[in-house]
């Protein structure tokens, strides 16, 4: 067969067959990225047994969101757990294998663990991240002394609860995507994260798209694609 049919044939490869879960062991050819764990709802005897057989099948690198403390320690293979952002990883950890670099901002520090999950998973994927925490609008001038950081970095995650103004002002100072994320910090009237993201949906900085509240998975995810295109 030729080399295309022989790659579909590849990507068309059964999933393997759990009594609670189906391991989708080729994602990575499919997608270009390898099955990710979610941790929630989860038990740590059926996150381990997924693990398992994701390694088994070659997979370098499994990485699990949303799993808890107490739940990390129960897992039964080596792993390494990244604790702000409640993500665990078994097999090896990449080196970046991407060019250019992604940088994660919050609005505060109370959006850390959202912003945290977004530059783990990045991380997880092969990119370089640079964080930059606290810079929010009620003190805009500590973003505005990062303008050198802002303006050349390929990739920019903008993370922020309340009014979720900052993905805005970054966006009005890069030049490359900005992927803004809404958390659900705030105060009554912001509704569990629905003010922020209403506010990035209707952002009037262009280049700016927004992923779900709290989505600090989706975000990482995605920056991480963008991050290597071309590369």
């Amino acid at each position: 067969m030729s080399v295309g049919d022989a790659e579909l044939e590849l990507k068309l490869e059964p999933f393997e067959e759990l009594d609670y879960a189906k391991p989708d062991l080729h994602r990575r050819i499919r997608q270009g990225i390898p099955e990710v764990i979610y941790g929630e709802g989860k038990t740590a005897q059926q996150i381990s047994g997924i693990a398992e057989k994701l390694l088994e099948s070659g997979q370098q690198t499994v990485m699990i969101t949303r799993l808890s403390a107490d739940k990390a320690a129960e897992i039964v293979i080596p792993m390494k757990y990244y604790d702000i952002a409640r993500i665990g990883v078994c097999g090896k950890i990449p080196e970046p294998d991407a060019n250019g670099n992604i940088l994660v901002a919050t609005g505060g520090t109370s959006d850390m663990p959202v912003a945290e999950e977004a530059a783990v998973t990045a991380e997880l994927l092969g990119n370089k991240v640079i964080r930059l925490y606290d810079v929010g609008v009620s003190g805009i001038h500590r973003l505005l002394s990062h303008s050198e950081e802002i303006m050349t970095a390929d990739v920019i995650i903008a993370v922020a609860g309340m009014e979720g103004a900052l993905a805005s002002v970054i966006g009005g100072l890069a030049d490359c995507p900005v992927i803004a994320v809404p958390t659900s910090v705030g105060y009554g009237a912001s509704f569990g994260g629905f003010a922020a993201l209403l506010s990035m949906l209707n952002s009037c900085a262009a280049g700016v798209s927004v992923v779900n509240i709290d989505n600090g998975f989706g975000a990482g995810y995605l920056a991480g694609m963008i991050n290597h295109i071309g590369g």
